[in-house]
């Protein structure tokens, strides 16, 4: 049987779409509890720069990569920057965590969903976690983690959302297969549902709408929205040496949504 060992050098996280929003907070708080950081970023390679500068300021280790999650052609390519990154900045072959973060959102009806949006969706929400895990497998050690994102909306159903919670939907159920799977590597696999988050995601609306941030107050059983260190902090916990038991699971954070 298979017994996990901490690792005797601090932890190494890989975080898509750390440069922003939720993936950033994971990043410092991850940092602050004594993680090393590899970040991917889309297209902002300042915002990517000023994450990194953050990170060193707790003093950790950080190294910002650009990856675009829709594009799986990149990933092999993006995989030996990792490899290279490794071993220049640790000297390391192997990171111990990897958090499947990256991602964008579409607010459309059913009946208003294009093609390409709905494609969009599918290439950055699943296929790419799909696709980047399996290409990244080979250097993530045995015993880490591996944390997908997903969202409160697979558990309740808002109008506008439908394709985007699908594919997180999906995500959900790949992630059992993934932690099945990746059991005798000792790798555990769980899935963080967050609620709604204060963030420019989706256009800032939760933010930035002080109608939509009221409602879904009212609907929280903690009488707010959710604040991105809400979901650094929870993706810290799951990652701490302590909840290493935890496998296979949806955890919600949430602040008790639609109860």
């Amino acid at each position: 049987m298979y017994t996990r060992t901490p690792s005797p050098r601090p932890p190494i996280t890989l975080i898509t779409g750390g440069s922003r929003g939720l993936g950033r907070s994971s990043a410092l708080h991850l940092a602050a509890q004594g993680h090393d950081i590899i970040l991917s970023y889309h297209s902002r390679a300042d915002e990517a720069a000023r994450a990194v500068a953050e990170i060193e300021a707790l003093g950790r280790r950080a190294v910002a990569l650009q990856l675009d999650t829709g594009r799986s052609e990149s990933f092999a390519g993006f995989a030996a920057a990792v490899q290279t990154a490794l071993a220049q900045t640790w000297q390391r072959e192997h990171f111990d965590h990897l958090i499947n973060n990256a991602g964008m959102g579409v607010y459309a009806s059913l009946m208003d969903t294009t093609e390409d949006q709905f494609d969009e969706l599918f290439r950055v929400h699943f296929k790419g976690v799909f696709l980047l895990s399996q290409t990244l497998l080979p250097l993530i050690r045995d015993g880490g983690r591996i944390l997908n994102i997903s969202s409160g909306l697979t558990r309740f159903a808002l109008p506008g959302y439908g394709a985007y919670a699908a594919m997180k939907g999906a995500v959900e159920v790949l992630s059992r297969y993934m932690a099945k799977e990746l059991g005798p590597r000792g790798i555990a696999v769980n899935v963080l549902a967050p609620g709604a988050i204060e963030t420019d995601f989706g256009g800032g609306v939760v933010r930035d709408n002080a109608d939509v941030n009221g409602f879904i107050a009212a609907q929280t059983a903690l009488g707010r929205v959710g604040l991105p260190d809400d979901i650094g902090g929870a993706i810290t916990a799951l990652l701490s040496e302590g909840s290493g038991w935890i496998n296979g699971q949806r955890i919600e954070a949430s602040g008790g949504m639609f109860l």
